[in-house]
């Protein structure tokens, strides 16, 4: 990885002892907060179009500072001139119109990549299947086939918001969600996760009430059923079938919801597959079968789905990226603090903001006389080879 020592460097108060030069193009400036970044140039970033424009020759900071509040000009984000639709008629930042965003997400979804073109085949499949499966179970009086068509209704429901999700984290940011919409790609799989864990709990509770009314016979139109479903589910895990590892590394956060995509049709696949297993052990006279099958179907479940939710959950829980060992956060906490101008390091604080992308803040009290740029740029050296994309730091004098 080449290492690029660029980095955004702004600051607020009006009197410093370490002006800004003409190279970064502002002086008189220094409020002790400091963010950096990598990215490709600080040359390259200043000549977009996008970005504002400065002068050594202006009078008027950038950023002015009244009694109670910071006073940012309009244009400053380059969002504020975005015509994704995301805004209404009159403009404001922070309202954009339901009806476009819903038929963008649509638009996306017709000329999406292929894992999102197979979702959708596969919406459609289970949706026709459990309207007829609801028909028939309401028409002949079975309760066991209105009930397993709930359940598979229930899941088209999250398989849409995983679909969903597909078309909505392409959006750019925005006023209102400034690091964009990748995160509902981390909300999603831990969605399906949690219900099939609700799955695991339910199968393990048919269990036990099979176990205690002691029932040995089982309900043979379900069957029927079960094959079916068993036929729709694995073309589901055929389609999927590059997410079906159980540790998967997540490098994006679209794995992830790949890969609770895949094991959601995979649970359903070990259920339906259980079910008929139960009922043929039945027919060759075992006794509670239908109790061994179910509880070994919601042992399988629980294992499939448990390192999925510790993932999303620690994801959106904003934990310590796993991809760093708390070790080597360490070493760089001590190496910073033992720098001749660091006085104290505090508030250390890293996450996860989506698989792939670490986000982290840092505080340091530093010496009065200090240079200001050489001991943030040694702070980015080191953060930057651990692989943190996003590194705020605030520092004070003594």
């Amino acid at each position: 990885m080449e290492k690029n020592k660029s980095f955004k460097y702004y600051s607020q108060e009006p009197e410093s002892p370490h002006p800004w030069n003409a190279e970064f193009g502002i002086s008189n400036a220094s409020d002790r907060r400091y963010a950096f970044s990598r990215q490709p140039s600080f040359k390259q970033s200043m000549r977009d179009p996008q970005m504002p424009s400065f002068s050594n020759g202006s009078s008027k900071p950038f950023l002015s500072r009244n009694v109670s509040s910071i006073d940012i000009p309009p244009g400053f984000y380059s969002f504020d001139h975005s015509k994704e639709g995301n805004l209404d008629a009159k403009g404001s930042a922070d309202k954009f119109s339901v009806f476009d965003s819903v038929f963008w997400v649509f638009r996306v979804m017709r000329t999406g990549n292929r894992q999102m073109k197979r979702l959708l085949i596969m919406i459609s499949l289970n949706v026709a299947y459990s309207t007829a499966e609801l028909a028939i179970g309401v028409f002949t009086g079975r309760i066991g086939l209105v009930s397993d068509a709930f359940h598979l209704t229930f899941g088209c429901g999250l398989l849409t918001f995983s679909l969903f999700a597909m078309a909505a984290s392409r959006r750019k940011s925005d006023s209102v969600y400034t690091y964009g919409y990748q995160r509902l790609e981390v909300l999603s799989a831990f969605t399906n996760a949690l219900f099939l864990l609700f799955l695991s709990f339910s199968l393990a509770v048919e269990a036990l009430h099979a176990f205690i009314q002691d029932e040995s016979e089982h309900k043979h139109y379900l069957i029927v059923s079960a094959v079916t479903n068993l036929l729709v589910n694995l073309m589901g895990v055929w389609f999927f079938r590059n997410y079906a590892r159980v540790n998967l590394v997540y490098r994006k956060p679209e794995d992830m919801n790949y890969h609770s995509v895949c094991l959601h049709v995979l649970a359903d696949s070990v259920r339906s597959a259980g079910l008929i297993l139960a009922s043929w052990f039945l027919s060759l006279g075992v006794n509670n079968a239908e109790v061994l099958c179910l509880g070994l179907v919601s042992v399988a479940v629980f294992m499939l789905v448990m390192p999925l939710f510790k993932a999303s959950g620690g994801v959106l829980l904003q934990m310590a990226p796993p991809n760093i060992s708390s070790s080597a956060l360490a070493k760089c906490w001590w190496q910073i603090k033992s720098h001749e101008d660091v006085i104290e390091v505090s508030q250390a604080r890293f996450w996860e903001l989506v698989p792939g992308h670490v986000v982290g803040s840092l505080s340091l009290q530093v010496k009065k006389e200090m240079d200001d740029r050489r001991i943030l740029e040694y702070v980015h050296n080191l953060y930057h080879e651990l692989g943190i994309h996003d590194l705020t730091v605030q520092t004070d004098y003594a």
